[in-house]
């Protein structure tokens, strides 16, 4: 099989640890006689796809720089049977009562109807099917598909559940219509899928969720091209270990966008093209800041440098200093001072920034942003050269847990002060991570609200989550079970990405 397309396979040993391989069987036996018992026989196949946890490298994917996310344990499931009687779609869950059972209809008009002002589960499903029809482009009506979909995956945990669900049902229709697209396309669809929500999704998610290899992390880059390089941590004795940990303060990206989400796309937007301007490039139409930092440097002659990674240390820190030069209402600019300063009618820059998708804001924050995005992107190439470069010894872990754990802390002080993503929640939770013995921990996802990662030795992760769950949980929750607890804190090891279970 070619490596770009998602694999198949008949062994969970394939997709999960060993370790985790009867718990899986169970689960996914139990997905198998359950659809059986809802649509009278057996699925033909198991969609999955991971949720993922992002290292470092927040918020700054859709201004087009590298990140580093690990896709985790928790996935998405969906099995499914296709039928040729007819073209609906039958969409059940596992959790029934929480999310009820489900019937839509293809059209030839639109494919299928999404209200994205109307909160439903099955919106995400929508807009992979919708999204993956669009693309393969059938010279037929597509098949009927039964459904049924387990989530392992916290929502609005801030490790990207819509993202699992969007590729999963986007990967479903194909398979059902008998199909096959690369890795690369299932990304590109999903990530336009998810829009149709009303959320403006940068590509870091779906990328972690259906291109992850076991074993690894991803340093995910955008521009100039697409490209994944996986990344393995230091074999430090004892090894790296990530520890996520929900807040319990769900963050609805689709309720919260117009003034979190969305709100900051913007921000960085048009606080890329302010930048463009004052540095003359506006006529190479940059999008991103990205796009400006490449067309700047172009343009100049730099050092030779030892490596890509002092190449990237060089400009970004030049592009901090143009920051500070160049975008000067620290205080933030009105829409009219925006469109001002970027040399667009009111209009026209309403058209152009604020009418595609949902924004309220009475300043818009175009300094603190782009600091944000620099500083962190500096951080996620530093994170990487410490994973490449950095050779383990018997006596040196302590410094490299101590070098990545300080990044991580430098991007949440980031996040809070610079991108205000966080919430006390997650404040509260990264210090009492800290003081647990985690030698890093930052929030991890979209933000306000969600999950934390926090970098912990292997050999303290049990007593760090006995802490925590100490310290945090059982005082949010008094009466919070052992089976709760196992799923709002726990230990993951970097995961494998997409996969069909067939049987």
């Amino acid at each position: 099989m070619p490596q770009d397309l998602v694999p198949v396979t008949q062994s969970l040993g394939d997709i999960y640890a060993e370790a985790q391989c009867d718990e899986q069987r169970k689960r996914y036996q139990h997905l198998i006689e359950r659809f059986e018992s809802i649509y009278g026989a057996k699925p033909d196949f198991i969609a999955r796809s991971p949720g993922r946890v992002n290292i470092i490298g927040e918020h700054i994917d859709y201004a087009g720089f590298p990140v580093f996310p690990m896709a985790v344990d928790r996935d998405c499931l969906i099995a499914v049977s296709a039928s040729t009687s007819d073209t609906k779609v039958r969409i059940c869950n596992i959790d029934e009562e929480k999310y009820p059972a489900r019937e839509f209809d293809y059209s030839k008009e639109c494919i299928v109807e999404i209200d994205a002002s109307i909160h439903e589960w099955t919106n995400y499903f929508k807009s992979g099917y919708k999204g993956m029809l669009e693309r393969l482009e059938l010279d037929k009506d597509p098949v009927g598909m039964n459904c049924l979909m387990d989530g392992s995956v916290p929502s609005g945990g801030g490790i990207s559940s819509s993202a699992a669900f969007v590729c999963t049902a986007a990967m479903a229709t194909m398979k059902a219509n008998k199909k096959s697209l690369g890795k690369s396309d299932i990304v590109q669809i999903a990530i336009e899928s998810e829009r149709y929500v009303g959320v403006n999704s940068g590509g870091m998610d779906q990328t972690a969720s259906v291109m992850s290899q076991a074993g690894s992390a991803t340093f995910i880059e955008f521009e100039p091209e697409f490209r994944t390089i996986p990344v393995k941590f230091p074999s430090t004795q004892p090894a790296v270990s990530f520890v996520v940990a929900n807040t319990m303060v769900t963050a609805d990206k689709v309720v919260s966008a117009p003034y979190c989400y969305n709100l900051r796309v913007v921000e960085t937007s048009v606080g890329a093209m302010l930048l463009a301007k004052e540095l003359g490039l506006l006529d190479k139409r940059p999008q991103t800041f990205k796009q400006v930092m490449d067309i700047y440097f172009a343009g100049q002659d730099e050092p030779k440098f030892a490596s890509e990674t002092e190449q990237w240390i060089h400009r970004l820190n030049k592009m901090l200093c143009l920051v500070e030069k160049h975008i000067v209402k620290r205080e933030g600019y009105t829409e009219l001072e925006m469109s001002e300063a970027v040399g667009l009618p009111a209009d026209e820059f309403a058209s152009r920034f604020l009418s595609k998708f949902p924004v309220s804001a009475e300043l818009f924050q175009l300094y603190t942003r782009a600091i944000h995005v620099f500083s962190e992107s500096l951080r996620v190439v530093r994170f990487r050269d410490i994973c490449e470069s950095t050779r383990s010894t018997a006596s040196n872990a302590e410094e490299i847990f101590t070098r990545l754990g300080d990044l991580m802390n430098q991007s949440q002080k980031s996040c809070r002060e610079n991108f205000n993503c966080s919430c006390l929640e997650l404040d509260e939770l990264t210090e009492i991570s800290r003081a647990a013995g985690a030698y890093g921990s930052r929030l991890t996802g979209a933000g306000w609200g969600g999950c934390t990662v926090s970098l912990v030795p292997e050999d303290k992760v049990e007593s760090f989550i006995s802490r925590v769950s100490e310290d945090y949980f059982r005082k949010k929750q008094p009466g919070i079970t052992a089976e709760q607890l196992s799923n709002v804190i726990f230990a993951s090891r970097p995961s494998s990405g997409a996969y069909f279970y067939t049987f």
